[in-house]
């Protein structure tokens, strides 16, 4: 997914679309082609958790929900430290569950555009004037 180049902040719902093979997973994979990256250090729970909701709501199976799993420990994306202080302040100014904070506050901290699908992370994003890239699908 990544060569070198330009960071960007890759959120849940980007990476999920990737590992599911949703319709804009080729316009992401083509978007971060020689990009490097970052994401907040929830991802890995965060990824597990959408993963494990998939399969309760039979839109995944246990075998297609690990599928998933070992093509996301494939993906080299650099796992940023950050003051959760701040991000939770982030998260009640904002309006925001915490997760998704921790996101904003990693795109803020390093100063690279959020690659996200969730229009309240874009709209939150947009608040705090983050560049945001954009996906059609």
């Amino acid at each position: 997914m990544q060569q070198a180049g330009i960071t960007l902040t890759i959120d849940t719902s980007a990476l999920l679309a990737v590992l599911l093979g949703e319709p804009s997973r080729p316009e992401i994979l083509s978007t971060t082609r020689n990009t490097l990256l970052a994401s907040a250090p929830s991802l890995p729970w965060e990824v597990g958790n959408a993963l494990v909701a998939g399969t309760r709501r039979r839109r995944l199976t246990p075998a297609q929900a690990q599928s998933a799993w070992t093509s996301y420990r494939q993906v080299p994306i650099r796992l940023v430290q950050i003051d959760v202080s701040q991000a939770l302040d982030l998260a009640v100014s904002l309006r925001v569950y915490a997760y998704d904070a921790y996101v904003l506050e990693t795109a803020r901290r390093e100063r690279t555009p959020l690659l996200t699908l969730d229009r309240g992370m874009a709209r939150a994003a947009q608040t705090l004037e983050l560049p945001l890239i954009e996906i059609s699908a």
